[in-house]
């Protein structure tokens, strides 16, 4: 009896010691990411082949612009310094959209070394030119390459490298095609002769040559300071042009990106102007509003319009969803909403004074059940099953070397010197927080060796502000730490882990209602121990933190982490 047991025993013992000395403690093993959304905003019953919730693109999704080829619509946000850059997502129906990947996502069409987050790449715009069959995305690379556009016949098959454009030296360029074949780009810029008020801007036009992709000529200042010149309005952006009743109507969000955050309009006979604005100008906005009022969206504006097939025109925008006083953690959304537009008369997204409805109709949709929600409340999990990283996933800034390997059910991420906390591209992937009550959950294997060694959550706005959650050594013990950063960095909470629990994979667990965010761990993935319960999570708003971005959910790793 004695001799049956002695082999098995035997075996399962250098079994386990052979695992434990083939591991590599370099190496952090995350074994799936599970998130899910669970807004009150989105808790209410809709009928989703006829109706459709805002926003339409939940979370940080800024900047939309839009454009149209056949029965396909397509969609790019801003993505500053992260990288792939510029998010395309494509519809058939303006509603439910699939991601198809990123305009610029190699390393020669988007250079993020030494830029701060919210630099980088600015308010893209896509144009289709029928008259070439040829996809146009223009973009402003701050503090980078400046305004440049790359181009496509086919979207899913990847963009060019950048053509840069140095006579477009403003923000928010735009470029339109018109009946002639003829090119314009449009931008926001420092008015002609110096600005006559502090945030005063203006429009210039340039005349492009589309065969040769090169301006000519000089520009001309089509509008200075906006629709109202004599209230100095501030920060005329965002222009674009759409040719209707045989005018052109020039589009532009005003009053900066804040509360006072607008939509108007302008036309003229030709397309050099004068272009003369609507009197009933904004055409959107919610800062007529008052503040107390129920499932709020504020900041509306940067708009661009584009026709379905049935003859009737369609706004994006962006909006935000604060929990508190112009406080938001998940940045800002990309909305849809119809625009009314009389014969020969002006075009309005939404009556001054009206709120952006959260349900609304639009007969004859078809979600199709294998394409991931954008919106409403949802759960996304990825068990790293596929040899790549998914479209949802990126980076901080632009990766030059690949720290990174995934399938088989498992990310593996190789720590390295470089942090979150300084101006680099950590050993970091990172997803966007995209409702205001969420629960991000992770499976970590890591074995820390000294107290520079970390692996776990990231919860990211900047360098200076964000929550680290994770594995390390604190006083040359194993332990689980809470960090608080809002520029200086706080401990919130350490936790030793004994026995076989150092060893063990560990659960974590990140959940967040509007500023309050709890931090939890497990062995089982079923019984859980709260770390930090209700941690203040104003620091990952933008109004504490500053910038454009919206929290970022990362799963991390490095070598010089800091207590």
């Amino acid at each position: 009896m004695r001799k049956k047991f002695i082999l098995p025993f035997f075996v399962l013992a250098f079994a386990v010691l052979y695992s434990c000395t083939e591991r590599s403690n370099d190496i952090a093993v995350f074994e799936h990411f599970r998130y899910k959304g669970n807004d009150a905003l989105f808790d209410r019953e809709f009928d989703p082949q006829n109706q459709y919730l805002n926003p339409v693109l939940a979370g940080f999704y800024p900047d939309p612009s839009i454009c149209k080829k056949g029965d396909t619509y397509y969609v790019v946000h801003s993505s500053f310094s992260l990288y792939p850059g510029v998010p395309i997502f494509k519809s058939n129906d303006l509603v439910n959209w699939e991601q198809i990947g990123h305009v610029l996502d190699r390393p020669s069409q988007l250079e993020l070394e030494g830029l701060q987050i919210s630099n980088g790449i600015f308010a893209p715009a896509i144009e289709y030119n029928p008259y070439n069959e040829t996809f146009y995305m223009i973009t402003t690379s701050t503090w980078g390459i400046g305004n440049f556009y790359v181009k496509t016949k086919d979207p899913e098959q990847g963009w060019s490298d950048p053509i840069v454009f140095p006579q477009v030296r403003g923000i928010d360029p735009s470029v339109f095609f018109d009946d002639d074949g003829k090119g314009y780009i449009l931008e926001c810029a420092e008015p002609m002769g110096g600005a006559d008020y502090g945030g005063q801007r203006a429009i210039h036009m340039h005349l492009l040559d589309v065969e040769n992709d090169v301006i000519i000529g000089e520009p001309k200042e089509i509008v200075r300071g906006g629709a109202r010149p004599e209230d100095r309005p501030i920060w005329i952006e965002a222009p674009h042009i759409i040719k209707k009743f045989g005018y052109y109507y020039l589009i532009c969000a005003e009053g900066g990106t804040g509360l006072n955050h607008s939509q108007v309009v302008f036309r003229s006979k030709d397309v050099w102007g004068p272009y003369i604005p609507y009197e009933n100008n904004p055409i959107l906005t919610q800062r007529d509003l008052p503040e107390e009022r129920d499932d709020k969206i504020t900041t509306a504006g940067h708009a661009d319009f584009v026709q379905d097939e049935n003859g009737k025109w369609w706004a994006v925008f962006l909006g935000v969803r604060p929990y508190d006083f112009d406080m938001t953690n998940v940045g800002r959304d990309t909305y849809l909403l119809p625009v009314e537009w009389p014969e020969g008369g002006w075009p309005t997204i939404l009556p001054q004074g009206e709120q952006i409805p959260i349900v609304n109709d639009k007969p004859g949709l078809n979600p199709d059940p294998n394409i991931p929600p954008t919106t409403g409340n949802f759960e996304f999990v990825d068990n790293f099953d596929s040899e790549d990283l998914g479209f949802t996933w990126m980076h901080i800034r632009t990766p030059r070397e690949k720290y990174y390997t995934v399938g088989s059910g498992k990310l593996e991420l190789r720590p390295r010197d470089v942090t979150t906390e300084e101006i680099g591209n950590p050993s970091a992937i990172l997803r966007r927080q995209q409702h205001t009550t969420f629960e991000a959950e992770t499976k970590l294997e890591f074995y820390p060796e000294t107290e520079a060694d970390f692996a776990g959550f990231t919860l990211f706005q900047n360098e200076e502000y964000q929550f680290l959650f994770g594995k390390t050594m604190v006083d040359g013990k194993t332990s689980l730490v809470v960090n608080r950063l809002e520029k200086d960095k706080e401990t919130l909470a350490t936790v030793e882990l004994t026995g076989r629990d150092r060893n063990r994979p560990v659960y974590l667990k990140v959940t967040g209602d509007a500023a309050d965010y709890s931090f939890l761990y497990s062995f089982d993935g079923n019984n859980w121990e709260t770390l930090v319960e209700n941690a203040d999570g104003r620091n990952l708003s933008s109004r504490v933190a500053g910038g454009f971005i919206g929290a970022l959910i990362g799963l991390y790793t490095t070598n010089n982490f800091e207590l």
